[in-house]
C-alpha cells in the first residue's frame, strides 16, 4: 500500500511538472526567422539566440506628413499589414479588424499599428489622411504608410515575409496583397502571424500582445 502511494505520488508529480512545462512554453511566444512562418522557441542562452531575424532600418511618412522610422517603434510592439485606399476585398476588413487593437491598446503607448501602402504611387499623403478620417483611424497610434515603392515591397517580402500566402514572397515586383498581419516585438521580431479578416484571429492577436507586455 505504501509503495501504491509512493507511485501514484510520483505520477501525480509528474503530470504536475509535465503541464507547468506545457504552461511556460505556452507563454512565451515564439519566434519567426523564415518565410514559411515555422514557429521557432528560441531561448536567450542557445547559440541562434543572437541570430533571429530582425527587421530593419526603414523610412517611410504617414497620414499626417510625419517620417517614420525604426527608431518611431523602438521598444514598442507593433503590428505591421499591408493594403491599400482602393481596395475593395480584404483591405477593408482588416483594417475594420484592426480597429480592435487600437481601441483595445488606445491609451497604451507601447502598442503601435503600421499599414503599409503596396500602392504608394496612389495613396500620397491626402489620400492616406482622407481614408484614416473616414475609418477613425487615430493619428499616433496607428500610422498609414507610404513611401518609395521599391522600399515598401523590399522590406514587405524580404523581411516581414508577406508574400500572398504562407511560405512564398514572391518576386519583389509582383503585386502584394495579403491578409497577414505580423505581431513585431520590441527588437522587431517577428513573434506571430494573423489572418486580418477574421475577427477571431484579433482576439488571439491581443492575447499574444499581452504575452509580449510580460517579457
Amino acid at each position: 500500500m505504501i509503495q501504491l502511494i509512493k507511485n501514484s505520488s510520483l505520477l501525480i508529480l509528474s503530470v504536475y511538472l509535465l503541464s507547468c512545462q506545457q504552461s511556460a512554453k505556452q507563454e512565451v511566444l515564439p519566434f519567426i526567422n523564415k518565410p514559411d512562418f515555422t514557429p521557432e522557441w528560441i531561448n536567450a542562452t542557445d547559440s541562434g539566440y543572437l541570430h533571429i531575424h530582425r527587421i530593419p532600418a526603414f523610412a517611410f511618412t504617414d497620414q499626417d506628413g510625419n517620417k517614420i522610422t525604426e527608431k518611431t517603434v523602438s521598444n514598442k510592439i507593433y503590428v505591421a499589414n499591408f493594403m491599400f485606399t482602393s481596395c475593395g476585398s480584404i483591405c477593408p476588413k482588416m483594417t475594420d479588424n484592426l480597429k480592435m487593437i487600437q481601441t483595445k491598446y488606445l491609451d497604451d503607448s507601447s502598442i503601435l499599428i503600421l499599414s503599409h501602402s503596396v500602392t504608394p504611387e496612389r495613396d500620397s499623403v491626402p489620400v492616406l489622411r482622407k481614408y484614416a478620417t473616414t475609418k477613425g483611424i487615430v493619428s499616433g497610434k496607428w500610422h498609414l504608410l507610404t513611401g518609395d515603392v521599391a522600399a515598401i515591397y523590399s522590406i514587405a517580402k524580404k523581411d516581414y515575409y508577406a508574400g500572398n500566402v504562407i511560405g512564398y514572397y514572391g518576386a519583389q515586383n509582383n503585386f502584394l496583397h495579403t491578409e497577414n498581419c505580423i505581431l513585431i516585438d520590441k527588437e522587431q521580431r517577428i513573434r506571430g502571424v494573423y489572418n486580418g479578416t477574421l475577427p477571431l484571429e484579433m482576439e488571439r492577436l491581443i492575447a499574444d500582445i499581452e504575452t509580449l507586455k510580460k517579457e
